[in-house]
């Protein structure tokens, strides 16, 4: 009941359509999903037209990608991004296949079809909510999204923050002014009832907007990209240009990188449940996994990498108390928008690290407690604690992992390594169907 009073505005509750575009652009400013691609773009060298165009696709796949999960599949407020699980091996098998001049770009594409027509049978057949029935339970579900939240949290911290580029005290002053925003923002909406709505479901965007003010102030903000930039262009990068090619090796680690995407996606359905107090039922399951492989396949065919559910906005919608199906409906467009529009994107990516950061750590913090606050309402025995507590240690060992051990590892574990919440996950299942069950005494047995 609690978390039903929490939220300002529920999932089918309608908002009027300016709000619900203002609120929708705060979701995607809170949502750091122009990181992936620019990563990918340094790791295969590509020039800044290449690039753009890289960060174009994504922005258009993710627009796709909310708009069929939110509104024809799973009909939940779920947003898709990019996740940064495939990053290595798409690289990888670009630069394997003969780069980008060559067939690289083909033999991802190809791959990626492959395992995301996987995704889209599993859900048709109704193996995927099968599966989910069976291995895992309110639990082991309230677990996958503590480790969700405690996963990202060093990300918010670290790469955000303390390793981001520039002047480690200037990125510290940046995040906490940010963070401090948010929270007078909260604290505002909650002292004063007539003005709550207001400060609390637009306490994000006031954040980053404050943040984006500051680093101007202080030099750090970047704004001759943004005006270098063109207004409108074009993604190039596309199934169109690059062609479509197939590869044994390619097809199987994707698919082998999809099973940890689908592990993560499951964990981020959970918590976007648990925010808005919602059970995910059987066809809802099914219809999500399937939407999935449509979002994922629509990026490969733009030329991008799998978009995912994203988790940051179960936080966005703790903290602002809204999850209008609508206002996550306006987030698509403005990810579609953002495909086209090439200086707000460029604006988007000019933000600094750290005022994203600031908002993103919040976040993070929010989705972990709803994951603990799930485990709270049961009812646990001592075996338990082990199902709790072994995935949360071995997601922190992940985090804390120096970056060299992992790639002495074999490929394959590598992408298992790279990613906390798959492997946190997968331990807390094979946990609970191992460890074995206490048989409690009845209380009228023990008198």
């Amino acid at each position: 009941m609690e978390n039903k009073s929490s939220l300002l505005v529920g999932p089918d509750d309608k908002v009027g359509f300016g709000e619900a575009g203002f609120l929708g652009l705060q979701h995607v400013l809170a949502m750091d999903i122009y990181v992936p691609p620019i990563i990918l773009a340094g790791m295969m060298a590509m020039g800044v037209g290449d690039q753009m165009s890289l960060l174009q696709s994504t922005f258009l796949a993710a627009g796709i990608g909310t708009i069929l999960q939110t509104y024809v599949f799973m009909k939940m407020p779920v947003s898709q991004g990019p996740s940064f699980v495939p990053l290595g091996a798409a690289a990888g098998v670009v630069l394997a296949s003969g780069g980008l001049k060559g067939n690289g770009m083909g033999t991802l594409i190809g791959s990626l079809l492959i395992g995301a027509i996987i995704l889209i049978i599993l859900g048709l057949t109704g193996v995927f909510q099968k599966i989910i029935s069976k291995l895992v339970p309110a639990l082991v579900g309230g677990t996958i999204i503590t480790c969700v939240g405690l996963s990202l949290i060093p990300s918010a911290l670290n790469d955000n923050i303390f390793k981001a580029t520039g002047n480690i005290n200037n990125n510290i002053i940046l995040a906490s002014i940010t963070a401090l925003t948010l929270l007078i923002a909260v604290g505002i909406s909650n002292r004063f009832p007539q003005v709550r709505r207001f400060f609390r479901t637009g306490s994000i965007i006031l954040a980053l907007g404050v943040g984006t003010v500051v680093s101007t102030m202080m030099g750090l903000f970047d704004w001759q990209t943004v005006y270098d930039a063109a207004w409108f262009s074009v993604p190039n990068g596309t199934v169109l240009h690059y062609g479509i090619n197939f590869s044994p090796s390619a097809i199987i680690t994707f698919i082998i990188i999809y099973a940890v995407i689908t592990t993560e996606t499951t964990g981020t359905w959970f918590a976007m449940g648990a925010v808005t107090n919602h059970e995910i039922s059987k066809k809802q399951w099914n219809m999500g996994i399937i939407g999935e492989g449509f979002s994922c396949l629509f990026a490969a065919l733009l030329g991008t990498t799998p978009v995912t559910g994203y988790s940051t906005n179960a936080g966005v919608i703790s903290i602002t108390g809204v999850a209008s199906k609508r206002v996550f409906l306006f987030a698509g467009i403005w990810f579609s928008v953002l495909g086209f529009f090439s200086k707000l994107s460029a604006f988007l990516a000019a933000i600094p690290a750290p005022v994203i950061g600031g908002v993103f750590a919040i976040i993070c913090v929010t989705i972990m407690l709803n994951g603990l606050n799930v485990i709270r309402s049961l009812h646990t025995t001592d075996r338990d604690i082990y199902i709790i507590g072994l995935p949360i240690i071995l997601t922190l060992a992940l985090v804390l992992l120096p970056a060299n051990v992992i790639k002495q590892a074999p490929q394959i574990i590598q992408y298992l390594l790279g990613s906390p919440i798959a492997v946190a996950a997968v331990a807390a299942i094979l946990l609970n169907l191992l460890m074995p069950k206490i048989k409690e005494v009845s209380a009228t047995k023990a008198v």
